[in-house]
């Protein structure tokens, strides 16, 4: 596997994982990688149902710090750990997302759109009900727009097409060209403020039968001229790490890349695919 790694990863720091983090890195080191990021959710003014609890979404940023570093000097010897967080974004919330950056020095910073207009995909019937998918598709990219166009203090954009993940059809429906124009300005705006995006191979364990963004996503924002990409495998278990790497690979030299990122203090290091 020429990926040596795993940018997007979920321990039990995250409200939706319950893998200690010392799992994940020895299972990282069973994988072969020589590199892995932990990402864990911070989503401000996230609309949680009954059943959650208020701040599930909201790590302990000082905890898991200090259990990174302790591994950090652990492991020294055998792979690199870097400092992540996965920020999500909402037009509501960014000076809390601006003010929680500042306060911490992170390696790497994935902005995703796990809510739109206050509305989870993730809960179909309460994002997708009522309308045809499109039409929330359509929603969709236009708050991603909102978000990047009053904030950049991020690196890329996570999964940019995750609304896929969860809607009654899917991606069998989606065209790339009906929504082009959506897209490409998402992208431009992307490339104009030197952010990249993500291939998130969780899309694969979704059925979508390839990663989010789709490789029509993928080729166009390298057409465009962008060159800032990660690879994460949005673990939450160790059974998911670097899921399909040897595929997205593939699929990613066909969409004409040629080399993929690694970030460190923010500032990415290129490795050929």
């Amino acid at each position: 596997m020429s990926i040596i790694a795993d940018t997007h990863l979920h321990s039990s720091f995250s409200g939706d994982s319950d893998t200690p983090m010392k799992d994940m890195i020895e299972q990282a080191l069973k994988l072969g990688l020589k590199e892995m990021c932990f990402t864990e959710h911070m989503d401000f003014d996230f609309v949680y149902t009954e059943d959650e609890p208020e701040g599930k979404f909201e790590v302990n940023t000082d905890a898991y710090l200090y259990d990174l570093l302790r591994y950090r000097s652990e492991y020294a010897d055998r792979i690199k750990i870097y400092f992540g967080i996965e920020l999500g974004m909402q037009t509501t919330c960014q000076r809390k997302n601006l003010m929680y950056t500042k306060e911490h020095d992170f390696d790497f910073i994935i902005a995703s759109s796990h809510l739109c207009n206050g509305k989870d995909p993730y809960l179909r019937d309460s994002f997708f009900g009522g309308r045809d998918e499109k039409d929330a598709w359509h929603e969709y990219f236009d708050y991603i727009y909102e978000c990047i166009r009053g904030f950049e203090a991020f690196d890329v954009y996570g999964h940019l097409d995750y609304v896929l993940r969860y809607g009654p059809t899917k991606n069998s429906n989606f065209v790339f060209d009906e929504f082009r124009e959506s897209i490409d300005r998402i992208l431009k705006k992307l490339i104009e403020n030197g952010k990249g995006i993500e291939a998130n191979t969780s899309g694969y364990k979704y059925d979508l039968g390839g990663p989010n963004p789709s490789f029509d996503i993928l080729k166009r924002y390298r057409e465009l001229g962008g060159e800032i990409l990660t690879i994460g495998s949005d673990a939450h278990d160790t059974a998911q790490m670097a899921y399909r790497f040897d595929d997205v690979c593939d699929l990613l030299k066909a969409a004409g890349f040629e080399y993929y990122c690694i970030f460190e203090n923010r500032i990415p290091e290129y490795h050929r695919l």
